[in-house]
């Protein structure tokens, strides 16, 4: 019997972007698939999507009408778009008229302390859901912290984390690696350090891509 081919998977992603959430859940979907066969190893990067935005946030319709030169008919098909796509991999999206988007760097570095501790993509899942499921403000402390002790961290010391500014050095060092290697949207899947799977693909797709690089992998 063959061993499974160890991948390093490095997600670049954001908290505030929907196909992250989409691309996020069909890349475990695809690994459920290939499970006996390959070995990943999940690293979650960071990348902010709207770094300028103030911590109280602001509308989110507005802000994509304003970001992308559309109207609100255009941003409502687009959510109807991610939304179908999300439900096909099990994920609720139930961004609406009234949604807010937040600034997520507090998110970032409270997602940094818990791959420290083994628990990022947890704590990921918490956030994504959070957002875009329930409607919170992920730029809050308190729902921050709330949220990293449902993923199995210790609540106080993710507020010590949030309070401190930990770990803000480390997100900038790393938003900047993965600009400087080209990536300027997300998600971005990127395997052994070299192989770019951009997007929120279906799970067949993250499935597809992932034997043909352990295969490769594996001569």
């Amino acid at each position: 019997m063959t061993s499974p081919i160890p991948l390093r998977i490095d997600f670049v992603s954001d908290v505030s972007c929907p196909w992250c959430a989409v691309g996020l859940a069909s890349l475990e979907r695809a690994l459920q698939r290939l499970e006996g066969t390959v070995q990943a190893d999940i690293h979650l990067q960071p990348f902010e999507l709207n770094p300028q935005l103030p911590a109280e946030g602001e509308d989110a319709t507005e802000h994509l009408m304003r970001k992308y030169g559309i109207d609100i008919g255009q941003v409502e098909a687009n959510r109807a778009v991610i939304r179908e796509r999300a439900a096909s991999v099990g994920f609720a999206f139930n961004m609406r008229v009234g949604s807010r988007v937040y600034n997520t760097f507090d998110a970032h570095r409270l997602l940094h302390w818990a791959e420290l501790e083994g628990r990022h993509l947890a704590l990921k899942k918490a956030l994504l859901r959070a957002y875009f499921t329930d409607g919170e403000d992920v730029a809050s402390h308190a729902v921050l912290a709330r949220l990293a002790g449902e993923a199995g961290l210790d609540g106080d010391e993710a507020r010590r984390v949030l309070e401190t500014g930990a770990y803000a050095g480390e997100v900038r060092s790393q938003e900047r690696l993965f600009q400087q290697r080209g990536i300027r949207s997300v998600p971005a899947t990127i395997v052994n350090g070299m192989h770019l799977i951009p997007g929120g693909q279906p799970p067949e797709v993250f499935e597809q891509a992932l034997r043909e690089i352990a295969a490769s992998a594996n001569h």
